[in-house]
């Protein structure tokens, strides 16, 4: 469980292809961290399905509130299922010892997940779960093999299983490919699915660093203006020694 506590969803199309030898394609995430619907639908995924077991300790509830246009209220009601204050950081009451036994690994914190793995790989890996029967947890993933978390959004992706075919290269040497196919429906459409994950991905990104697009915009505006301030002052300069020989 080296990685996320949520596991969501395989759409047939793209679905990720591993071929021997060859590592993991990863699919595009195309979030949009100005999306505040999209932050706020990703918030509640998160709560609700990885808050369980893993933690966001360097956020507190009342920043995602601010940030997110939350009222405070909406948060507490909304976002937090087990009290405390909205001012509280996004800690699990799982014990470390219990994860250990449940899962062979304490599961991570997210916090910095995004800017550790990637956006592009987090959105992949959540929709890379397939069944194994031959683990005990009863899922592998194809871009963290044997990985240790299990599959939590089962319900709303459905379950797929891994399709093998060998193919032929321009040089005729012959590898496998293993490829995804949704064989059991869930809750969500396939669509459906692809927002949730951009969702879920988008939220995960803007918890790496709350300000960074906060900081951005401000950096542009700062640029902006000092390029207005450079003409002004270019044409000071002009008038002021214009007459100077």
């Amino acid at each position: 469980m080296k990685n996320s506590i949520f596991a969501i969803i395989m759409m047939v199309l793209p679905a990720p292809v591993l071929a021997a030898g060859g590592g993991i394609h990863l699919d595009e995430a195309n979030i949009d961290p100005t999306n505040i619907q999209s932050l706020q639908r990703g918030a509640r995924l998160f709560v609700n399905y990885c808050l369980s077991c893993h933690s966001a300790a360097l956020m507190r509830y009342e920043r995602i509130g601010k940030d997110l246009g939350i009222d405070e209220r909406l948060v507490a009601e909304n976002l937090m299922f087990t009290g405390g204050k909205v001012g509280d950081l996004m800690t699990v009451a799982t014990a470390a010892d219990d994860a250990m036994e449940w899962f062979g690994t304490v599961p991570p914190d997210m916090s910095v997940i995004a800017r550790s793995r990637g956006v592009d790989w987090l959105y992949t890996y959540m929709r890379s779960f397939y069944r194994d029967d031959s683990r005990i947890i009863g899922v592998n993933n194809l871009t963290f093999p044997d990985v240790g978390m299990p599959h939590v959004l089962w319900e709303l992706q459905g379950w797929q299983e891994p399709v093998i075919t060998t193919i032929k290269d321009h040089d005729g040497t012959e590898r496998k490919v293993v490829e995804l196919e949704l064989v059991e429906p869930g809750t969500l459409t396939p669509k459906e699915y692809d927002r949730a994950i951009r969702d879920l991905v988008n939220f995960l990104d803007y918890m790496g660093e709350p300000a960074k697009y906060e900081r951005r915009s401000l950096g542009v505006k700062v640029i902006m203006f000092l390029l207005a301030f450079l003409v002004v002052a270019y044409l000071m300069k002009r008038d002021f020694w214009k007459d100077v020989h």
